[in-house]
């Protein structure tokens, strides 16, 4: 049935208790009081801009840097003011936004998040209030167990739904309006091993998801791209990372190999002007022609053919030694170059050139450089284009770094020990969340540090800038917690 537990909320209500859980899973198991801002009297601050972030890294190619100022400088930066919201779960992953949309009749701001366990909320960006909260069926049978999503949601075009996942293996879409459910798909046959970790992505008119497993490595699983009809939630088609010679959506016992997983931040990237689709695999098997782990693949914009491959030279390592490369997403820099990170503490810069053609491809990387501190790469660097120069920002655990490109090589061009998440480039600002605690605020082009606001640790969440503030989820979802605080500034 396309149900849901909807909650509208009319006032603020005050912070409800920390249910912590200490359930962790060892093993794969094969089978078949809503909280508000965390104080009152919040003052909306009048916001002239009307810009939207409808997704992770805020476009389709997920560059992670925008166009548009932001209403929020190095100049004002420093005086922002911080409202926690209290939430009934952690958001390991990113909100999005969407400005001047109608929910319950009438026009707010607001930000979209969806917790580890699958809630769905609604947030007053003005006033930090709780506007609906949409529960998944099930969701008692998983709050505080190992099953988990941190997939962050994306808006549809129309501004009137958005899609997001839940840890039954499913993705669903949502009013805008009410929460109410429109349809949900499953996208996986096992949804107690395969989890859908990545951000969803919008593009050529199709929902796009990816799932991957869970800590552990616990078999089976495999790598899919799922795309989606957005009307009425067909499974439109399913390209597989592993048994790729199989169409369509498998059981994961059916296929010889497990593992695989697509759970890169960004998940699948868009190609601009081809639409074609960019992922990142993880630790399994590669052959060169029905499994692909620890690869770097171009596939149609349907996801229905594969039409460029790129692995390591040293790729049985890798898998090996827990090294996958698909621990990040393929990173765009320009129409024909892109750079793969890994848990190696590599980035790769690679030609689109080379990759084409279904014949395997190994090795023949245009420059190798290291990650900021030289260890695993888990996050998604972002790319700022100016009128002079194309930029590359990353950040691991034990660092921040920024290259520019030129000559198809990237050159350092300043690197610090301070580690983060995803960075996002806006407003002519850096922003690098520390999953220590800290939203760490720079001058792009040198990596001064101009503030650094003041947030509790994290894990993959990453900040949103938009329309004179900023908003970021904190919480591990990995401490199995069923609540959580979105820091707003404004």
């Amino acid at each position: 049935m396309l149900r849901g537990q909807i909650e509208a909320v009319s006032m603020r209500a005050s912070t409800g208790a920390v249910l912590a859980a200490a359930l962790l899973v060892a093993a794969c198991v094969v089978l078949a009081s809503t909280a508000g801002a965390s104080h009152a009297g919040v003052v909306a601050k009048t916001v002239a801009a009307g810009n939207d972030w409808t997704r992770f890294d805020w476009n389709a190619q997920r560059s992670g840097s925008v166009p548009f100022a932001t209403g929020i400088t190095a100049a004002n930066v420093s005086g922002l003011t911080r409202q926690q919201v209290s939430l009934p779960g952690t958001v390991d992953s990113s909100p999005i936004y969407l400005h001047g949309v109608t929910i319950h009749s009438a026009t707010h701001d607001a930000f979209f998040v969806t917790t580890t366990y699958g809630i769905t909320l609604a947030i007053d960006a003005a006033t930090g209030s709780i506007l609906w909260k949409w529960t998944p069926p099930g969701y008692h049978g998983w709050a505080g167990s190992y099953r988990i999503t941190t997939a962050t949601p994306v808006a549809d075009p129309s501004r009137q739904w958005i899609y997001t996942a839940s840890p039954d293996g499913r993705i669903q879409k949502l009013s805008v309006a009410n929460g109410h459910v429109v349809w949900r798909v499953s996208i996986t046959k096992l949804p107690q091993c395969e989890k859908i970790a990545a951000a969803l992505n919008y593009a050529n008119g199709h929902v796009i998801a990816t799932t991957g497993g869970y800590i552990g490595d616990q078999p089976p699983y495999q790598g899919h791209v799922a795309i989606i009809n957005p009307a009425n939630g067909r499974l439109v088609s399913v390209w597989n990372s592993l048994c790729s010679n199989r169409h369509g959506l498998i059981a994961p016992s059916s296929c010889v190999s497990s593992d695989s997983a697509i759970w890169g931040r960004a998940g699948a990237v868009v190609v601009p002007g081809s639409g074609n689709l960019l992922v990142a695999t993880g630790n399994g098997n590669w052959n060169g022609s029905t499994d692909w782990g620890d690869a770097t693949l171009l596939l149609t914009p349907s996801a229905t053919r594969l039409i460029g491959n790129y692995t390591p030279t040293n790729t049985a390592q890798l898998d090996a030694t827990d090294l996958d490369i698909g621990s990040t997403s393929p990173v765009l820099l320009t129409s024909g170059l892109v750079a793969q990170g890994g848990k190696d503490g590599k980035i790769r810069l690679l030609s689109i050139k080379r990759l084409l053609g279904t014949a395997p491809h190994k090795g023949a990387e245009l420059q190798v450089v290291s990650t900021p501190s030289g260890t695993d790469l888990f996050t998604a660097p972002a790319v700022w284009r100016t009128k002079t120069s194309t930029w590359m920002f990353a950040a691991d655990n034990g660092g921040t770094a920024a290259w520019t490109l030129k000559g198809n090589r990237l050159h350092q061009a300043w690197l610090n020990a301070s580690g983060g998440t995803s960075p996002i480039a806006a407003g002519g600002l850096l922003w690098v969340y520390g999953p220590g605690g800290g939203l760490r605020v720079y001058v792009p082009g040198t990596g001064r540090l101009v503030t650094t606001l003041q947030a509790g640790p994290g894990h993959w969440n990453s900040p949103i800038v938009v329309n004179g503030r900023v908003a970021l989820p904190e919480g591990n979802a990995n401490d199995h917690k069923t609540s959580g605080v979105l820091d707003i500034w404004r």
